[in-house]
Protein backbone atom coordinates (compact mmCIF):
# COMPACT_ATOMS: atom_id res chain seq x y z
CA UNK A 1 0.00 0.00 0.00
CA UNK A 2 1.45 3.39 -0.97
CA UNK A 3 1.84 5.94 1.66
CA UNK A 4 1.43 9.58 1.35
CA UNK A 5 2.19 12.01 4.05
CA UNK A 6 0.85 16.04 3.77
CA UNK A 7 3.84 18.26 3.04
CA UNK A 8 2.37 20.97 5.11
CA UNK A 9 6.04 21.68 5.93
CA UNK A 10 6.61 22.36 2.64
CA UNK A 11 3.65 24.36 1.31
CA UNK A 12 4.04 26.85 4.96
CA UNK A 13 8.00 27.71 3.41
CA UNK A 14 6.31 28.76 0.37
CA UNK A 15 3.16 30.53 1.51
CA UNK A 16 4.92 32.71 4.40
CA UNK A 17 9.17 32.77 3.36
CA UNK A 18 8.73 32.60 -0.60
CA UNK A 19 5.34 34.73 -1.12
CA UNK A 20 4.70 36.07 2.66
CA UNK A 21 1.07 36.09 2.01
CA UNK A 22 0.38 37.89 5.54
CA UNK A 23 1.53 41.39 4.59
CA UNK A 24 0.57 41.66 1.35
CA UNK A 25 -2.20 44.05 0.15
CA UNK A 26 -4.77 41.59 -1.35
CA UNK A 27 -7.85 41.32 1.18
CA UNK A 28 -7.96 38.28 2.98
CA UNK A 29 -4.39 38.10 3.26
CA UNK A 30 -3.71 39.49 6.16
CA UNK A 31 -5.88 37.12 7.97
CA UNK A 32 -3.41 34.43 6.70
CA UNK A 33 -0.95 34.08 9.54
CA UNK A 34 1.10 31.31 9.34
CA UNK A 35 -0.14 29.57 12.50
CA UNK A 36 -3.85 29.93 11.10
CA UNK A 37 -2.89 28.67 7.76
CA UNK A 38 -0.51 25.65 9.16
CA UNK A 39 -4.14 24.68 11.66
CA UNK A 40 -5.72 24.74 8.16
CA UNK A 41 -3.14 22.85 6.23
CA UNK A 42 -2.93 20.35 9.14
CA UNK A 43 -6.44 19.65 10.06
CA UNK A 44 -6.99 18.68 5.25
CA UNK A 45 -3.59 17.00 5.74
CA UNK A 46 -5.26 14.78 8.20
CA UNK A 47 -7.89 14.15 5.87
CA UNK A 48 -6.20 13.68 2.87
CA UNK A 49 -3.98 10.90 4.72
CA UNK A 50 -5.55 9.23 6.76
CA UNK A 51 -9.18 9.29 5.10
CA UNK A 52 -8.75 9.65 1.41
CA UNK A 53 -5.37 8.26 0.57
CA UNK A 54 -6.19 4.86 1.69
CA UNK A 55 -9.05 5.07 -1.17
CA UNK A 56 -6.54 5.97 -3.76
CA UNK A 57 -5.85 2.23 -4.18
CA UNK A 58 -9.83 1.17 -3.78
CA UNK A 59 -10.57 3.04 -6.50
CA UNK A 60 -7.51 1.91 -8.79
CA UNK A 61 -8.93 -1.61 -8.39
CA UNK A 62 -12.96 -1.53 -7.99
CA UNK A 63 -13.69 1.75 -10.88
CA UNK A 64 -16.97 2.75 -11.22
CA UNK A 65 -20.16 0.73 -12.29
CA UNK A 66 -23.06 1.51 -13.99
CA UNK A 67 -26.07 -0.01 -12.34
CA UNK A 68 -30.04 0.20 -13.56
CA UNK A 69 -29.00 3.86 -14.83
CA UNK A 70 -26.94 4.72 -11.93
CA UNK A 71 -23.33 4.99 -11.52
CA UNK A 72 -21.64 3.45 -7.99
CA UNK A 73 -18.32 4.69 -7.33
CA UNK A 74 -15.91 2.41 -5.29
CA UNK A 75 -16.49 1.37 -1.49
CA UNK A 76 -15.49 3.75 0.80
CA UNK A 77 -16.06 6.93 -1.31
CA UNK A 78 -19.53 7.88 -0.41
CA UNK A 79 -18.57 8.38 2.99
CA UNK A 80 -15.11 10.16 2.54
CA UNK A 81 -17.37 12.28 0.39
CA UNK A 82 -19.54 13.05 3.50
CA UNK A 83 -16.11 14.01 5.50
CA UNK A 84 -15.10 16.10 3.20
CA UNK A 85 -18.25 18.27 2.67
CA UNK A 86 -19.46 18.06 6.88
CA UNK A 87 -15.51 19.46 7.05
CA UNK A 88 -16.23 22.71 4.65
CA UNK A 89 -13.31 21.97 2.26
CA UNK A 90 -15.41 22.55 -0.95
CA UNK A 91 -16.65 25.80 0.34
CA UNK A 92 -13.22 27.25 1.48
CA UNK A 93 -13.02 30.15 -1.08
CA UNK A 94 -16.91 30.22 -1.69
CA UNK A 95 -18.73 33.27 -1.73
CA UNK A 96 -20.05 33.59 2.22
CA UNK A 97 -23.54 34.81 0.83
CA UNK A 98 -23.74 31.32 -0.52
CA UNK A 99 -22.14 29.41 2.32
CA UNK A 100 -18.80 29.71 1.52
CA UNK A 101 -16.26 30.50 3.81
CA UNK A 102 -14.71 33.22 1.69
CA UNK A 103 -10.99 32.59 1.98
CA UNK A 104 -8.80 33.77 -1.17
CA UNK A 105 -8.09 31.37 -3.83
CA UNK A 106 -4.91 30.43 -2.99
CA UNK A 107 -6.08 28.61 0.16
CA UNK A 108 -7.98 26.42 -1.71
CA UNK A 109 -5.47 25.56 -3.82
CA UNK A 110 -3.23 24.71 -1.17
CA UNK A 111 -5.77 22.25 0.41
CA UNK A 112 -6.52 20.73 -2.70
CA UNK A 113 -2.92 20.01 -3.47
CA UNK A 114 -2.70 17.33 -0.49
CA UNK A 115 -6.70 16.24 -1.58
CA UNK A 116 -5.25 15.34 -5.28
CA UNK A 117 -2.56 14.00 -4.42
CA UNK A 118 -4.09 11.68 -1.75
CA UNK A 119 -6.64 10.55 -4.62
CA UNK A 120 -6.65 12.48 -7.61
CA UNK A 121 -10.17 10.55 -8.79
CA UNK A 122 -11.95 11.21 -5.62
CA UNK A 123 -10.84 14.68 -5.43
CA UNK A 124 -12.36 15.48 -9.01
CA UNK A 125 -15.89 15.07 -8.05
CA UNK A 126 -15.61 18.24 -6.05
CA UNK A 127 -12.80 19.54 -8.12
CA UNK A 128 -15.33 19.61 -11.30
CA UNK A 129 -18.10 21.29 -8.89
CA UNK A 130 -16.30 24.16 -8.07
CA UNK A 131 -15.76 25.16 -11.69
CA UNK A 132 -19.30 25.09 -12.07
CA UNK A 133 -19.78 26.93 -8.99
CA UNK A 134 -17.13 29.74 -10.50
CA UNK A 135 -19.37 29.77 -13.74
CA UNK A 136 -22.61 29.98 -12.37
CA UNK A 137 -21.44 32.57 -9.96
CA UNK A 138 -20.20 35.10 -12.43
CA UNK A 139 -22.33 34.59 -15.03
CA UNK A 140 -25.86 33.55 -14.14
CA UNK A 141 -28.73 35.84 -13.01
CA UNK A 142 -29.99 36.20 -9.37
CA UNK A 143 -32.44 33.51 -9.09
CA UNK A 144 -29.80 30.80 -10.71
CA UNK A 145 -27.43 31.96 -8.28
CA UNK A 146 -29.93 31.81 -5.46
CA UNK A 147 -31.18 27.92 -6.86
CA UNK A 148 -27.87 26.21 -7.46
CA UNK A 149 -25.00 27.69 -5.60
CA UNK A 150 -25.66 27.18 -1.93
CA UNK A 151 -25.83 23.33 -2.50
CA UNK A 152 -23.14 23.48 -5.15
CA UNK A 153 -20.59 25.19 -2.63
CA UNK A 154 -21.57 22.38 0.18
CA UNK A 155 -21.37 19.61 -2.74
CA UNK A 156 -25.08 18.11 -2.31
CA UNK A 157 -24.96 19.04 -5.75
CA UNK A 158 -22.47 18.44 -7.28
CA UNK A 159 -21.21 19.62 -10.98
CA UNK A 160 -20.25 19.05 -14.51
CA UNK A 161 -18.56 20.49 -17.39
CA UNK A 162 -19.91 19.19 -20.81
CA UNK A 163 -17.76 19.93 -23.93
CA UNK A 164 -16.52 17.32 -25.58
CA UNK A 165 -18.75 15.21 -28.18
CA UNK A 166 -17.59 12.06 -30.64
CA UNK A 167 -16.54 14.28 -33.61
CA UNK A 168 -15.36 17.26 -31.52
CA UNK A 169 -12.50 17.54 -28.85
CA UNK A 170 -10.81 20.52 -29.22
CA UNK A 171 -12.73 21.89 -32.40
CA UNK A 172 -15.68 23.35 -30.10
CA UNK A 173 -17.09 24.98 -33.22
CA UNK A 174 -17.69 21.52 -34.85
CA UNK A 175 -20.33 20.18 -31.75
CA UNK A 176 -23.65 19.07 -33.38
CA UNK A 177 -25.66 19.61 -29.39
CA UNK A 178 -28.70 21.57 -30.41
CA UNK A 179 -31.07 23.74 -27.75
CA UNK A 180 -34.67 24.37 -29.08
CA UNK A 181 -36.13 27.56 -27.18
CA UNK A 182 -39.69 27.15 -25.36
CA UNK A 183 -42.03 29.58 -24.33
CA UNK A 184 -41.19 29.41 -20.90
CA UNK A 185 -37.80 30.26 -21.77
CA UNK A 186 -36.05 27.04 -21.21
CA UNK A 187 -34.34 25.12 -23.89
CA UNK A 188 -34.66 21.51 -24.63
CA UNK A 189 -31.01 20.12 -25.27
CA UNK A 190 -30.62 17.03 -27.53
CA UNK A 191 -26.97 15.58 -27.83
CA UNK A 192 -24.17 13.37 -27.00
CA UNK A 193 -21.29 14.34 -24.68
CA UNK A 194 -18.58 12.12 -23.85
CA UNK A 195 -15.55 11.57 -21.63
CA UNK A 196 -17.65 13.48 -19.18
CA UNK A 197 -15.91 13.58 -15.49
CA UNK A 198 -18.17 12.81 -12.87
CA UNK A 199 -20.71 13.00 -15.20
CA UNK A 200 -23.23 10.65 -12.85
CA UNK A 201 -22.36 9.18 -9.18
CA UNK A 202 -24.14 8.28 -5.92
CA UNK A 203 -22.33 10.73 -4.06
CA UNK A 204 -24.87 13.65 -4.32
CA UNK A 205 -28.62 14.16 -4.20
CA UNK A 206 -28.61 15.84 -7.76
CA UNK A 207 -25.94 17.10 -10.61
CA UNK A 208 -25.58 20.35 -12.53
CA UNK A 209 -24.23 19.85 -15.75
CA UNK A 210 -23.34 22.53 -17.72
CA UNK A 211 -23.45 21.96 -21.42
CA UNK A 212 -22.57 23.72 -24.45
CA UNK A 213 -25.12 23.58 -27.33
CA UNK A 214 -26.26 25.80 -30.48
CA UNK A 215 -29.36 27.35 -29.97
CA UNK A 216 -31.02 28.77 -33.43
CA UNK A 217 -29.53 32.09 -34.85
CA UNK A 218 -25.97 31.75 -33.68
CA UNK A 219 -24.18 31.09 -36.67
CA UNK A 220 -21.36 28.75 -37.98
CA UNK A 221 -18.28 27.89 -35.50
CA UNK A 222 -17.58 28.61 -32.04
CA UNK A 223 -19.81 31.78 -32.07
CA UNK A 224 -22.82 30.19 -32.22
CA UNK A 225 -22.50 28.37 -28.97
CA UNK A 226 -24.07 28.84 -25.82
CA UNK A 227 -24.01 27.35 -22.06
CA UNK A 228 -27.08 25.51 -20.77
CA UNK A 229 -27.41 24.80 -16.97
CA UNK A 230 -29.05 21.03 -17.26
CA UNK A 231 -29.73 19.85 -13.91
CA UNK A 232 -30.00 15.37 -13.20
CA UNK A 233 -33.08 16.30 -11.48
CA UNK A 234 -35.40 19.19 -12.14
CA UNK A 235 -35.34 21.79 -9.55
CA UNK A 236 -38.93 22.93 -7.43
CA UNK A 237 -39.94 26.38 -7.11
CA UNK A 238 -39.33 25.72 -3.42
CA UNK A 239 -35.80 24.32 -3.76
CA UNK A 240 -37.02 20.36 -3.63
CA UNK A 241 -36.01 18.15 -6.17
CA UNK A 242 -39.02 16.97 -8.79
CA UNK A 243 -38.72 14.68 -11.63
CA UNK A 244 -35.66 12.88 -13.64
CA UNK A 245 -34.63 15.15 -16.57
CA UNK A 246 -34.12 13.93 -19.87
CA UNK A 247 -30.27 13.13 -19.18
CA UNK A 248 -29.01 9.56 -19.02
CA UNK A 249 -25.81 7.55 -18.72
CA UNK A 250 -24.94 6.39 -21.75
CA UNK A 251 -21.81 4.04 -20.85
CA UNK A 252 -18.62 4.43 -18.39
CA UNK A 253 -15.43 4.95 -20.53
CA UNK A 254 -12.46 2.24 -19.81
CA UNK A 255 -9.73 4.42 -19.04
CA UNK A 256 -6.08 3.74 -18.47
CA UNK A 257 -6.35 5.72 -15.13
CA UNK A 258 -7.95 7.51 -12.74
CA UNK A 259 -10.90 4.50 -12.69
CA UNK A 260 -12.60 6.16 -9.20
CA UNK A 261 -13.81 8.82 -11.01
CA UNK A 262 -17.05 8.13 -13.51
CA UNK A 263 -15.79 9.28 -16.91
CA UNK A 264 -19.40 9.00 -18.63
CA UNK A 265 -20.89 9.15 -22.09
CA UNK A 266 -23.75 11.67 -21.62
CA UNK A 267 -26.84 11.69 -23.67
CA UNK A 268 -29.47 14.43 -23.81
CA UNK A 269 -32.67 13.73 -24.95
CA UNK A 270 -35.15 16.73 -24.75
CA UNK A 271 -33.58 17.42 -21.53
CA UNK A 272 -34.64 20.69 -20.12
CA UNK A 273 -31.80 23.54 -19.43
CA UNK A 274 -31.78 27.06 -18.73
CA UNK A 275 -29.00 29.65 -20.51
CA UNK A 276 -26.26 30.55 -18.79
CA UNK A 277 -25.12 33.92 -19.12
CA UNK A 278 -25.55 35.75 -22.96
CA UNK A 279 -27.09 33.80 -25.62
CA UNK A 280 -24.64 32.78 -28.38
CA UNK A 281 -21.70 33.50 -26.02
CA UNK A 282 -21.59 30.05 -24.45
CA UNK A 283 -17.46 30.49 -24.96
CA UNK A 284 -17.13 33.41 -23.04
CA UNK A 285 -18.90 31.81 -19.51
CA UNK A 286 -17.35 28.01 -20.07
CA UNK A 287 -14.18 29.65 -20.21
CA UNK A 288 -14.67 30.83 -16.65
CA UNK A 289 -14.73 27.36 -15.87
CA UNK A 290 -11.61 26.37 -18.47
CA UNK A 291 -9.03 28.72 -16.63
CA UNK A 292 -9.57 27.71 -13.78
CA UNK A 293 -9.52 24.03 -14.66
CA UNK A 294 -6.36 24.48 -16.40
CA UNK A 295 -4.56 25.68 -13.53
CA UNK A 296 -6.05 22.51 -11.24
CA UNK A 297 -4.82 20.38 -13.98
CA UNK A 298 -1.38 21.82 -13.26
CA UNK A 299 -1.52 21.29 -9.72
CA UNK A 300 -2.54 17.76 -10.61
CA UNK A 301 0.83 17.43 -12.67
CA UNK A 302 2.84 18.08 -9.62
CA UNK A 303 0.34 17.11 -6.68
CA UNK A 304 0.73 13.12 -8.11
CA UNK A 305 4.08 13.54 -8.90
CA UNK A 306 4.56 14.32 -5.21
CA UNK A 307 3.26 11.08 -3.66
CA UNK A 308 5.10 9.17 -6.10
CA UNK A 309 8.11 10.99 -5.02
CA UNK A 310 7.22 10.20 -1.58
CA UNK A 311 6.86 6.50 -1.93
CA UNK A 312 10.64 6.26 -4.59
CA UNK A 313 12.06 7.92 -1.65
CA UNK A 314 11.20 6.21 0.97
CA UNK A 315 11.89 2.47 -1.22
CA UNK A 316 15.18 4.35 -1.92
CA UNK A 317 16.08 4.16 1.43
CA UNK A 318 14.52 0.93 2.06
CA UNK A 319 15.73 -1.61 -0.20
CA UNK A 320 18.86 -2.69 -0.22
CA UNK A 321 21.13 -3.26 -3.66
CA UNK A 322 24.52 -3.46 -4.56
CA UNK A 323 27.10 -1.55 -2.89
CA UNK A 324 28.37 2.18 -2.77
CA UNK A 325 31.69 2.16 -5.40
CA UNK A 326 32.80 4.38 -2.52
CA UNK A 327 32.64 1.94 -0.08
CA UNK A 328 30.12 -0.13 1.97
CA UNK A 329 27.65 2.41 3.54
CA UNK A 330 25.59 -0.73 5.35
CA UNK A 331 28.57 -2.54 6.33
CA UNK A 332 26.83 -4.98 8.48
CA UNK A 333 24.40 -6.14 5.68
CA UNK A 334 24.18 -7.58 2.83
CA UNK A 335 23.94 -4.82 0.29
CA UNK A 336 23.80 -1.02 0.79
CA UNK A 337 20.04 0.94 0.19
CA UNK A 338 19.69 2.13 -3.33
CA UNK A 339 19.89 6.08 -1.82
CA UNK A 340 23.23 5.66 -1.83
CA UNK A 341 23.80 5.27 -5.56
CA UNK A 342 24.54 8.31 -7.45
CA UNK A 343 22.04 7.51 -9.97
CA UNK A 344 19.32 6.69 -7.63
CA UNK A 345 20.01 10.20 -5.95
CA UNK A 346 19.83 12.06 -9.93
CA UNK A 347 16.82 10.43 -10.15
CA UNK A 348 15.26 11.42 -6.77
CA UNK A 349 16.53 15.06 -7.00
CA UNK A 350 15.37 15.50 -10.65
CA UNK A 351 11.88 14.68 -9.10
CA UNK A 352 12.07 16.91 -5.74
CA UNK A 353 13.22 19.63 -7.13
CA UNK A 354 10.70 19.88 -9.81
CA UNK A 355 7.85 18.99 -7.62
CA UNK A 356 9.07 21.61 -4.93
CA UNK A 357 9.64 24.30 -8.02
CA UNK A 358 6.57 23.41 -9.33
CA UNK A 359 4.45 23.67 -5.87
CA UNK A 360 5.83 27.07 -5.90
CA UNK A 361 4.50 28.53 -9.13
CA UNK A 362 1.08 26.94 -8.64
CA UNK A 363 1.18 29.18 -5.49
CA UNK A 364 2.60 31.95 -6.88
CA UNK A 365 -0.20 31.67 -9.56
CA UNK A 366 -2.71 31.69 -7.28
CA UNK A 367 -1.66 35.00 -5.58
CA UNK A 368 -1.76 36.37 -9.08
CA UNK A 369 -5.69 35.29 -9.28
CA UNK A 370 -6.21 36.43 -6.07
CA UNK A 371 -4.96 39.74 -6.80
CA UNK A 372 -6.71 39.88 -10.00
CA UNK A 373 -10.08 38.81 -8.51
CA UNK A 374 -9.66 40.75 -5.44
CA UNK A 375 -8.28 43.86 -6.18
CA UNK A 376 -9.26 44.06 -10.01
CA UNK A 377 -5.32 44.06 -10.85
CA UNK A 378 -5.23 43.83 -14.86
CA UNK A 379 -1.84 43.86 -14.69
CA UNK A 380 -1.85 40.85 -12.42
CA UNK A 381 -4.71 39.43 -14.91
CA UNK A 382 -2.77 39.53 -17.62
CA UNK A 383 0.19 37.86 -16.17
CA UNK A 384 -1.74 34.77 -14.88
CA UNK A 385 -3.45 34.54 -18.00
CA UNK A 386 0.28 34.22 -19.75
CA UNK A 387 1.16 31.79 -17.16
CA UNK A 388 -1.49 29.52 -16.97
CA UNK A 389 -0.57 27.57 -20.46
CA UNK A 390 2.34 27.02 -18.81
CA UNK A 391 0.91 25.56 -15.76
CA UNK A 392 -0.96 23.46 -17.60
CA UNK A 393 0.92 21.85 -20.18
CA UNK A 394 4.54 22.50 -18.66
CA UNK A 395 3.62 20.76 -14.91
CA UNK A 396 1.71 18.23 -16.54
CA UNK A 397 4.20 16.96 -18.83
CA UNK A 398 7.49 16.97 -16.46
CA UNK A 399 4.38 15.18 -13.62
CA UNK A 400 3.93 12.76 -15.96
CA UNK A 401 7.75 12.06 -15.98
CA UNK A 402 8.36 12.54 -12.45
CA UNK A 403 5.86 9.43 -11.74
CA UNK A 404 7.74 7.01 -14.37
CA UNK A 405 10.91 8.26 -12.87
CA UNK A 406 9.52 7.20 -9.24
CA UNK A 407 8.36 4.10 -10.72
CA UNK A 408 12.18 3.41 -12.29
CA UNK A 409 13.23 3.43 -8.48
CA UNK A 410 11.55 0.33 -8.08
CA UNK A 411 13.04 -1.59 -10.88
CA UNK A 412 10.75 -4.52 -11.40
CA UNK A 413 8.86 -3.78 -8.72
CA UNK A 414 7.77 -1.26 -9.79
CA UNK A 415 5.69 -2.38 -12.27
CA UNK A 416 4.02 -5.08 -10.35
CA UNK A 417 0.55 -3.26 -8.76
CA UNK A 418 0.85 -4.40 -6.01
CA UNK A 419 3.54 -1.54 -4.87
CA UNK A 420 0.91 0.72 -6.74
CA UNK A 421 3.62 2.83 -8.57
CA UNK A 422 1.79 1.56 -11.80
CA UNK A 423 -1.70 3.86 -10.59
CA UNK A 424 0.22 7.08 -9.98
CA UNK A 425 2.13 6.84 -14.14
CA UNK A 426 -1.36 6.07 -15.14
CA UNK A 427 -3.83 8.30 -13.38
CA UNK A 428 -0.86 11.01 -14.02
CA UNK A 429 -1.18 10.20 -17.88
CA UNK A 430 -4.71 11.59 -17.97
CA UNK A 431 -3.26 15.16 -17.04
CA UNK A 432 -1.77 15.93 -20.65
CA UNK A 433 -4.21 15.70 -22.66
CA UNK A 434 -8.26 17.18 -20.93
CA UNK A 435 -8.86 20.47 -20.22
CA UNK A 436 -7.14 21.01 -23.33
CA UNK A 437 -4.10 18.51 -24.60
CA UNK A 438 -0.68 19.93 -24.16
CA UNK A 439 -0.05 20.90 -27.41
CA UNK A 440 -3.09 22.96 -27.09
CA UNK A 441 -1.38 24.88 -24.72
CA UNK A 442 1.43 25.42 -26.39
CA UNK A 443 -0.45 26.50 -29.30
CA UNK A 444 -2.65 29.14 -27.10
CA UNK A 445 0.90 30.30 -25.51
CA UNK A 446 2.64 30.91 -28.71
CA UNK A 447 -0.57 31.95 -31.31
CA UNK A 448 -2.60 34.17 -28.52
CA UNK A 449 -0.86 34.89 -25.37
CA UNK A 450 2.59 35.88 -26.31
CA UNK A 451 1.15 38.80 -28.53
CA UNK A 452 -1.97 39.61 -26.16
CA UNK A 453 -2.21 43.38 -24.47
CA UNK A 454 0.70 44.16 -27.60
CA UNK A 455 3.14 41.98 -25.24
CA UNK A 456 2.59 43.46 -22.00
CA UNK A 457 2.22 40.34 -20.25
CA UNK A 458 5.50 38.80 -21.46
CA UNK A 459 7.26 42.18 -20.53
CA UNK A 460 5.94 42.20 -17.32
CA UNK A 461 7.23 37.98 -16.67
CA UNK A 462 10.63 39.56 -17.98
CA UNK A 463 10.32 42.56 -15.62
CA UNK A 464 9.86 39.93 -12.33
CA UNK A 465 12.93 38.77 -13.23
CA UNK A 466 14.71 41.60 -13.61
CA UNK A 467 13.58 42.90 -10.63
CA UNK A 468 14.15 39.69 -8.99
CA UNK A 469 18.18 39.39 -9.66
CA UNK A 470 18.72 43.39 -9.20
CA UNK A 471 17.36 42.79 -5.72
CA UNK A 472 20.08 39.78 -4.91
CA UNK A 473 22.86 40.71 -7.39
CA UNK A 474 24.79 41.88 -4.20
CA UNK A 475 25.16 38.43 -2.67
CA UNK A 476 28.13 36.37 -4.37
CA UNK A 477 26.90 33.47 -3.33
CA UNK A 478 23.42 33.50 -4.66
CA UNK A 479 24.64 35.02 -7.67
CA UNK A 480 26.84 32.46 -8.49
CA UNK A 481 24.26 29.59 -8.12
CA UNK A 482 21.12 31.43 -9.12
CA UNK A 483 21.02 34.57 -10.45
CA UNK A 484 23.79 33.79 -13.49
CA UNK A 485 22.35 30.40 -14.83
CA UNK A 486 18.65 32.57 -14.19
CA UNK A 487 20.24 35.16 -16.45
CA UNK A 488 21.30 33.12 -18.89
CA UNK A 489 18.00 31.13 -19.34
CA UNK A 490 16.23 34.43 -19.35
CA UNK A 491 18.14 35.48 -22.44
CA UNK A 492 17.55 31.81 -24.20
CA UNK A 493 13.35 32.86 -23.52
CA UNK A 494 13.87 36.42 -24.91
CA UNK A 495 15.40 35.03 -27.75
CA UNK A 496 13.30 32.83 -28.41
CA UNK A 497 10.27 35.26 -28.50
CA UNK A 498 12.68 37.01 -31.10
CA UNK A 499 12.55 34.59 -33.07
CA UNK A 500 8.63 34.08 -33.16
CA UNK A 501 8.04 38.16 -33.36
CA UNK A 502 10.62 37.84 -36.87
CA UNK A 503 9.10 34.62 -38.16
CA UNK A 504 6.13 34.38 -37.27
CA UNK A 505 3.87 36.79 -39.59
CA UNK A 506 6.09 35.40 -42.50
CA UNK A 507 5.60 31.99 -41.57
CA UNK A 508 3.31 31.29 -38.67
CA UNK A 509 4.20 27.28 -39.27
CA UNK A 510 8.03 28.12 -38.24
CA UNK A 511 6.49 29.89 -34.50
CA UNK A 512 4.05 27.13 -34.29
CA UNK A 513 6.38 24.12 -35.01
CA UNK A 514 7.76 25.33 -31.93
CA UNK A 515 5.16 25.90 -29.72
CA UNK A 516 5.75 23.28 -27.42
CA UNK A 517 9.72 23.75 -27.07
CA UNK A 518 8.67 27.39 -26.69
CA UNK A 519 5.99 26.18 -23.64
CA UNK A 520 8.69 24.27 -22.16
CA UNK A 521 11.51 26.60 -22.23
CA UNK A 522 9.23 28.89 -20.39
CA UNK A 523 8.29 26.30 -17.89
CA UNK A 524 11.74 25.91 -17.08
CA UNK A 525 12.82 29.63 -16.75
CA UNK A 526 9.54 30.25 -14.20
CA UNK A 527 10.62 27.24 -12.28
CA UNK A 528 14.34 28.55 -12.37
CA UNK A 529 12.54 32.07 -11.24
CA UNK A 530 10.64 30.00 -8.41
CA UNK A 531 14.10 28.25 -7.50
CA UNK A 532 16.17 31.76 -7.41
CA UNK A 533 13.25 33.15 -4.80
CA UNK A 534 13.04 30.46 -2.86
CA UNK A 535 16.97 30.03 -2.44
CA UNK A 536 17.13 33.97 -1.68
CA UNK A 537 14.38 33.51 1.15
CA UNK A 538 16.16 30.54 3.11
CA UNK A 539 19.34 32.42 3.02
CA UNK A 540 17.69 35.11 4.58
CA UNK A 541 15.89 32.56 6.94
CA UNK A 542 19.15 31.11 7.67
CA UNK A 543 20.78 34.54 8.28
CA UNK A 544 17.95 35.42 10.68
CA UNK A 545 18.83 32.43 12.96
CA UNK A 546 16.16 30.02 12.08
CA UNK A 547 15.89 26.92 14.51
CA UNK A 548 15.66 24.80 11.46
CA UNK A 549 18.75 25.24 9.45
CA UNK A 550 18.72 21.85 7.84
CA UNK A 551 15.44 22.36 6.41
CA UNK A 552 16.72 25.51 4.85
CA UNK A 553 19.93 24.70 3.48
CA UNK A 554 18.20 21.28 1.76
CA UNK A 555 15.86 23.60 0.18
CA UNK A 556 19.33 25.88 -1.02
CA UNK A 557 21.18 22.67 -2.02
CA UNK A 558 17.73 21.55 -3.96
CA UNK A 559 17.34 24.83 -5.91
CA UNK A 560 21.17 24.70 -6.79
CA UNK A 561 20.41 20.97 -8.78
CA UNK A 562 17.91 22.45 -10.59
CA UNK A 563 19.41 25.66 -11.33
CA UNK A 564 22.81 23.29 -12.32
CA UNK A 565 21.17 20.38 -14.03
CA UNK A 566 17.64 21.09 -15.91
CA UNK A 567 17.37 24.80 -16.26
CA UNK A 568 20.31 24.78 -19.14
CA UNK A 569 18.03 22.43 -21.11
CA UNK A 570 16.23 26.11 -22.08
CA UNK A 571 19.25 26.14 -24.54
CA UNK A 572 18.14 22.51 -26.04
CA UNK A 573 14.82 23.91 -26.45
CA UNK A 574 16.02 27.18 -28.28
CA UNK A 575 17.84 25.25 -30.68
CA UNK A 576 15.00 23.25 -31.68
CA UNK A 577 12.91 26.35 -31.72
CA UNK A 578 15.36 28.07 -34.11
CA UNK A 579 15.40 25.70 -36.52
CA UNK A 580 11.66 26.51 -38.00
CA UNK A 581 8.95 24.94 -39.41
CA UNK A 582 11.10 22.80 -42.26
CA UNK A 583 12.44 19.92 -40.59
CA UNK A 584 8.74 19.17 -39.09
CA UNK A 585 7.22 20.10 -42.24
CA UNK A 586 9.42 18.49 -44.70
CA UNK A 587 7.26 15.43 -45.35
CA UNK A 588 4.24 14.53 -47.70
CA UNK A 589 1.38 13.09 -45.79
CA UNK A 590 2.08 9.86 -47.72
CA UNK A 591 5.30 9.47 -46.42
CA UNK A 592 4.62 9.05 -42.97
Amino acid sequence: MPIFAAPVRDIQFVLHDLLDISRQDVPGYSDLEAEFTEAVLEAAGKLASEIIAPLNAVGDRQGCHLENGVVRTPEGFKDAFEQMREGGWTALDCDPDFGGQGMPYIMSLATNEMFVAANMAFNMYQGLTHGAYSAIHVHGSAEQKATYLPKLVNCEWTGTMNLTEPHAGTDLGMLRTKAEPQDDGSYLITGQKIFISAGDHDLAENIIHLVLAKAPGGGEGTKGISLFIVPKFLVNADGSLGERNGVSVGNIEEKMGIHGNSTCVMNYDGAKGWLLGDLHKGMRAMFTMMNEARIGVGLQGYAVAEAAYQNAVAYARDRVQGRAVTGAENPTGPADPLIVHPDIRRNLMEQKSFVEGARALAAWSAYLVDRSHRLDDAAAEGLVSLLTPVVKGFLTDMGFASTVQAQQVYGGHGYIEEHGMSQFVRDARITMIYEGANGVQALDLVGRKLAAEGGKPMMAFFEEIKQTIKQHEDDADLKASFLDPLKAASKDLQAAVMFFMEQGMKNPNAALAGSYDFMHLFGHVALGLMWTRMAAAARKALADGTSDREYYESKIATGRFYMTRQLPLTAAHLGRVRTGADPVMALAEDQF
